[in-house]
């Protein structure tokens, strides 16, 4: 049965992992924000058609930008936002004249956040009590986000514009910048931060030829971190 959801309920979101990132000169880039018929670890799967009315009514220039759902830090625009066969394809591009749009992008190139996440109100679904998902057919879509953590793993980036080569000569953050970027930007306790720099990254801003290595081992031990974090808040939410 569908069911209408009241209005007065706050946004959702559903978020969906892409690979690590390169991202083009003029900060563009293209994937799939949602996939259909994926069920995500929230126990939800969204539906072919479910984006098209918003898609209507809204367009692409009424669908926000956002870094982590934050309304108060818009970071680009959306040049492209379509449904295909695979899920919700998007192309946009990040604005290098904002000082957060530059921080986004440096860290997309560095592989140190790689996701993508819909912030959304649901209008239709219907819920398989047997099998304990919710089946999402219709959604009002407000923005989608660039986000650390992924709920949905199987989805990923399409196709990305390549830009040059890092100078050798560039140097990672230091743990105490990386740990503050951690807590402030992303969201993390400083616990949690910890765990992530505990993972690996102290190790290898530690070396001495960290600054002549590419990001890949650096955006491997986030993105392995990030996932061991989101399984244990997943734990404990299915707990209460």
């Amino acid at each position: 049965m569908n069911s209408l959801i009241n209005q007065t309920l706050p946004p959702e979101r559903k978020r969906a992992e892409t690979q690590a990132l390169n991202v083009a000169d003029d900060g563009t880039f293209s994937g799939y924000a949602s996939l259909f018929g994926k069920v995500d670890l929230g126990r939800d799967k969204v539906e072919r058609g479910a984006f098209a009315a918003s898609l209507r009514q809204r367009g692409k220039q009424g669908i926000r930008m956002l870094f982590q759902h934050d309304p108060a830090q818009p970071i680009g625009v959306w040049e492209e936002i379509r449904e295909d066969a695979h899920g919700l394809f998007v192309q946009g591009r990040i604005l290098q004249q904002s000082a957060k749009g530059r921080e986004v992008l440096e860290l997309l190139r560095a592989g140190a956040i790689d996701g993508l996440s819909i912030g959304f109100k649901t209008k239709k679904s219907r819920t398989d009590k047997r099998l304990g998902v919710r089946a999402i057919t219709e959604v009002d879509l407000w923005e989608i986000s660039i986000v650390t953590f992924p709920m949905l793993p199987d989805a990923r980036v399409q196709q990305v514009k390549t830009h040059p080569p890092q100078s050798p000569s560039r140097t990672l953050p230091s743990v105490r910048n990386f740990e503050r970027w951690l807590t402030r930007d992303a969201g993390l306790t400083r616990s949690e931060a910890r765990i992530v720099i505990a993972k690996g990254y102290a190790q290898i801003a530690g070396k001495q030829d960290a600054a002549n290595s590419s990001a890949t081992d650096l955006a491997r031990t986030i993105r392995g971190a990030a996932r061991s974090l989101a399984s244990l808040n997943n734990l404990r939410e299915s707990r209460k």
